[in-house]
């Protein structure tokens, strides 16, 4: 199974960014995927999940109405929109997979991603 992270980079505050991150391996398309984030000295935080129909999402609270999460399961691929970036925002975010629901419990999913670098400048 392999989860590959991009989209990452540097950008202004109030900048946009699209992640993506394109699965393999994984036995059928019927998982939940999870974009997590963590800054340094910061634990693991949950930022938004989707269902493997897409039926269902979930979003942290810093993000909500700013961050879109959704999927192209022809491509196995699941993007995070994410809109009016802050300078909080930065940290290295990861994409993680779970056969079971989604949860914002990062200990929950199964396979992870390697992760990729978002800054937002001041």
């Amino acid at each position: 199974v392999q989860l590959q992270a991009s989209g990452g980079g540097l950008v202004q505050a109030g900048g946009s960014l699209r992640l993506s991150c394109a699965a393999s391996g994984l036995a059928s398309t019927t998982y939940g995927m999870g974009w997590f984030r963590q800054a340094p000295g910061k634990e693991r935080e949950f930022v938004a999940g989707i269902t493997w129909s897409g039926g269902f999402l979930d979003y942290a609270d810093s993000v909500k109405g700013r961050f879109t999460t959704s999927r192209d399961n022809a491509k196995n691929t699941v993007y995070l929109q994410m809109n009016s970036l802050k300078p909080e925002d930065t940290a290295v975010y990861y994409c993680a997979a779970t056969y079971a629901r989604i949860t914002t419990l990062w200990n929950e999913y199964q396979y992870w991603g390697q992760g990729t670098q978002v800054t937002v400048s001041s």
